[in-house]
């Protein structure tokens, strides 16, 4: 399991690559985000932060040992004092959403993303979950 988690940490990071690569290119309709922290409020926002069971194992293990974080409150709990804590292994929502980027875009990126996060649960048999993020923290799904 030890090798195949390797691939997978590999692959996900292949993923959040690819899509910081889309946005940065495709700036206008990625739109431009200035960090302000509302849309890591969900409630506040109006909107839930889904994410998978890669990007779940590839944060935990990104974490150096610590325990993930539960959520407290509707704010994400790796936002902290207005900044991401997490911001290099965010999830892929995390990537594509700003609230002034073009919503076709960003679906477009959504799906292309959730197929490839698939097709790693498919390759190494883990079980696919789509998740909102408190679900995902509070239920501590290592893998």
């Amino acid at each position: 399991m030890v090798a195949d988690k390797r691939k997978i940490l590999r692959q996900v990071a292949e993923i959040y690559d690819w899509l910081d690569e889309q946005l940065h290119s495709n700036l206008e309709q990625a739109g431009r985000c200035e960090a302000c922290g509302k849309c890591c409020d969900f409630e506040a926002f109006g909107h839930r932060l889904f994410i998978t069971s890669p990007e779940l194992i590839y944060l935990a293990e990104n974490l150096a040992g610590e325990s993930l974080l539960q959520m407290q409150t509707s704010r994400c709990p790796y936002n902290q004092s207005g900044k991401c804590t997490i911001y290099e292994y965010r999830f892929t929502g995390c990537r594509i959403f700003c609230c002034r980027g073009d919503a076709d875009f960003q679906s477009r990126l959504s799906e292309t993303a959730i197929s490839r996060l698939k097709t790693i649960c498919v390759e190494f048999d883990i079980p696919y979950l789509y998740m909102p993020l408190n679900i995902a923290l509070d239920g501590q799904r290592h893998y």
